[in-house]
């Protein structure tokens, strides 16, 4: 038996964020007995929020995750969908939350770090990424530092590593003020029969260590994360991990050239909580106890401590199990590219995780507990109140004048300001760059390629969840379907308060229902993804913001189309949605942005219709009867039509309906702008009334103006300056 090492005190226990449940549980595990300092430092991490997703695995569990195409779904680093000819995308979304809103830079390099090895741990090389942030309100003090820093992070670690960025979302919002949301997606390419998971089999086999160092950087940072802010975030600084992405290139080409020597049997990226989190992982999904000597453990800083040692969250690390014959083959490639390769360890028949440091053995815990089996609740909620309807349907403003507002405002201005710091042509493959509906990749020789969105609206969300996570999954689905894709799968990122208020976990649940019901309409599994809870500071917590990344396929010689008008002289179609012009104005951005309101219900989201308009949408851009798509999203058609315009340069002429306002800005879902020829026009009208499908023609693309109506025209010139300006001159702004 153990002898603890420190004295476990009522604090102590506190400050690792177990309750007094948890303690005394995890004490009758271990026979009764007090734990060591190390054993306490490791049942917190493994046991947090973060990793543990002990308040929303229960609810996780009810999402559709299976699929047609689908090769590895939850549970494994990334999810893994097959694509054809022998080859699958794999792909997830991790957020970086807390680190960020520390430390802006580090905060977020680490996270577009964590989230690359995430994919080629699984034996993928990475070939997109993309991120969706929010921060606050833009005159909080906070808010600039952050954006910078943040954008900062991201690209001086994507663009080091090599991966292009080639989608995203950043938003403004007073609920963000002490808690940013700093979202990161990776994708990359493998071959179907070379897909390596973390599944540890074989007894007596070594356990390698495997990259970086290990420092006392990020010591903790798994038990921060799950938890809120308050007053002392500064003294959180510590738990925030340091990033090298050189390093990481040189540990992605070494997994790589390993994978291939046929080495591997299980491989474990070690992300939040470290050397703790990979091996309890390994072992307890293979059925094994894992056996690791601290001794062995490459440190770049002398004296660390065990507890040290396991929770730290040092970067560009692995854990392996490596075939003892092919030992001087692995040893030589790690070699070879300057890093670390140590044995620390071995697999073993017993189901314990045991740790010695310095000859005296420091753990000794039941491996499965700590992984699969940590505690899981059904947290108590109640269910969200139905949003009240507008109390003020008199819209009488001006149609040029709204539509410049909004394209000036800060969550509708461009955000090239943004995207220009990230490398979005390296590796020479992107063929549609940020600012359009989606990203696209060229993945093979033969041309296939894949395209990369990501959206959410948290203002739909918080007004009404369900209806608001199915528009998410909806957006998300039209936008690959907007570039002619099929849409395959997605990946999530759920972030919201403190699930321990009964509202916030009722959010949650609603939310969860109507992703669920989305991904399961429109055949849209959710192959991976992360929960982020406590995102709160004082109390006060984040707009519920469940993020939504998918990937959709352009079979090689698939037609593809971009959202800028083509040219001049093509009719400019509304298609789909509800018959007529619509004009849904609640918790529009008009509302927000023009008139300074956030009331009214969301959109309704019509999955069926959806599912029809997108397939239909697709099959006019593969028959060639479509020269540009784009959906209609925040600030309904005005803005899509503004958006098409400048990106291409050419002008529009579009007739206005009596109801002029809500028909422009309304935000009514399922719907896409489409421009064709004169010909294609009349297939267009005959194939949707065939199919019962809502299609209007507008008006016709041409000049150098946008004409909405009666409304006066703006010159093109005008809509760029508005729509560019705002982000450069509000980051140029000194502090």
């Amino acid at each position: 038996m153990l002898n603890p090492d420190i004295a476990i005190t009522d604090e102590m226990i506190a400050a690792h964020g177990l309750t007094d449940d948890e303690y005394a549980h995890f004490k009758s595990l271990i026979g009764g007995r007090e734990p060591t300092f190390t054993e306490l430092g490791i049942v917190s991490a493994m046991w947090n929020e973060h990793c543990s997703y002990k308040s929303s695995k229960k609810w996780l569990k009810t999402l559709p995750t299976e699929g047609a195409h689908v090769i590895e779904g939850p549970g494994e680093n990334a999810g893994v969908v097959d694509i054809g000819d022998g080859e699958a995308v794999v792909f997830k979304m991790e957020s970086h939350n807390h680190p960020s809103y520390i430390e802006p830079y580090q905060g977020a390099a680490t996270g577009v770090g964590g989230i690359l090895r995430d994919v080629f741990t699984m034996g993928a090389r990475p070939v997109a990424a993309m991120n969706a942030l929010r921060f606050g309100e833009p005159d909080h003090p906070k808010t600039r530092h952050l954006v910078s820093g943040v954008v900062a992070g991201v690209g001086g670690y994507g663009n080091a590593f090599g991966v292009p960025t080639v989608g995203g979302e950043v938003e403004f919002h007073a609920r963000y003020n002490g808690n940013c949301l700093v979202n990161a997606f990776a994708a990359g390419i493998a071959k179907t029969d070379g897909i390596f998971t973390s599944r540890a089999e074989g007894v007596g086999l070594p356990v390698v260590y495997l990259g970086a160092k290990t420092g006392r950087d990020g010591v903790g940072g798994a038990t921060m994360a799950s938890a809120e802010f308050d007053d002392s975030i500064e003294e959180k600084r510590p738990t925030v991990q340091v990033g090298d992405p050189f390093t990481e290139k040189c540990l992605l080409e070494a997994c790589l050239e390993l994978m291939a020597t046929g080495a591997v049997i299980a491989i474990q990226d070690m992300g939040a909580a470290g050397l703790t989190c990979s091996a309890v992982e390994m072992g307890a999904k293979g059925d094994l106890g894992i056996h690791l000597d601290l001794d062995k453990v490459p440190c770049r800083e002398t004296n660390m401590s065990a507890y040290e040692m396991m929770l730290s969250e040092s970067q560009e690390r692995m854990l392996m199990v490596l075939r003892p014959e092919k030992h001087a083959q692995a040893e030589a490639v790690f070699v070879k590219w300057g890093l670390d390769f140590a044995v620390v360890g071995k697999t073993t028949d017993t189901l314990r995780f045991e740790i010695f440091h310095e000859g005296v053995k420091v753990a000794d815990l039941p491996i499965k507990e700590l992984g699969d089996e940590a505690p899981e609740y059904d947290r108590p909620w109640v269910p969200p109140t139905s949003p009240k309807p507008l109390q003020d349907n008199n819209f009488d403003g001006d149609i040029a004048d709204g539509l410049l507002t909004l394209l000036a405002a800060p969550n509708g201005a461009s955000k090239r300001w943004v995207y220009e710091q990230y490398d979005t042509l390296v590796r020479g493959q992107t063929l549609a760059t940020p600012g359009g509906d989606a990203g696209v990749v060229q993945v093979n020789a033969a041309g296939k390629a894949l395209a990369f969105t990501a959206d959410v609206t948290p203002r739909y969300v918080e007004a009404d969840p369900f209806e608001g996570a199915k528009q998410a999954v909806a957006e998300v689905w039209r936008n690959l379907t907007a570039v002619g894709a099929t849409p395959l799968a997605v990946t999530d990122n759920l972030n919201f308060g403190n699930p321990e208020r009964p509202e916030i976990m009722g959010g949650f649940v609603a939310a969860i229902k109507g992703l669920g019901e989305a991904c399961r309409e429109l055949d849209f599994p959710i192959v991976s993804g992360n929960v982020s809870l406590y995102n709160e500071t004082n109390g006060v917590g984040i707009l519920p913001t469940p993020a939504i990344a998918g990937v959709g396929l352009l079979e090689a010689g698939a037609r593809r189309v971009g959202a800028a008008f083509a040219t001049a002289h093509e009719a400019i179609l509304l298609v789909g949605g509800p018959e007529g012009w619509g004009g849904h104005m609640g918790q529009s951005a008009y509302l927000r942005d023009v008139l300074g309101r956030e009331e009214g219900a969301p959109p309704p989201v019509d999955l069926f219709e959806e599912k029809r308009t997108g397939d239909f949408v697709r099959g006019l851009i593969q028959d060639g009867k479509v020269s540009a798509v784009h959906d209609l999203s925040d600030g309904g058609l005005a803005v899509a039509l503004a958006e098409m315009a400048m990106g291409s340069g050419i002008g529009a002429k579009v007739d206005a309906p009596d109801s002029v306002i809500p028909a422009f800005f309304g935000e009514d879902q399922g719907r896409y702008l489409v421009t064709a020829s004169a010909d294609g026009q009349k297939d267009i009208l005959d194939q949707a009334k065939t199919l019962s499908i809502s299609v209007m023609i507008l008006g016709a693309t041409g000049g150098k103006e946008l004409k909405l109506g009666e409304s006066r025209a703006i010159s093109i010139e005008d809509l760029c300056a508005a729509y560019e300006s705002w982000l450069p001159d509000f980051m140029d702004t000194a502090t």
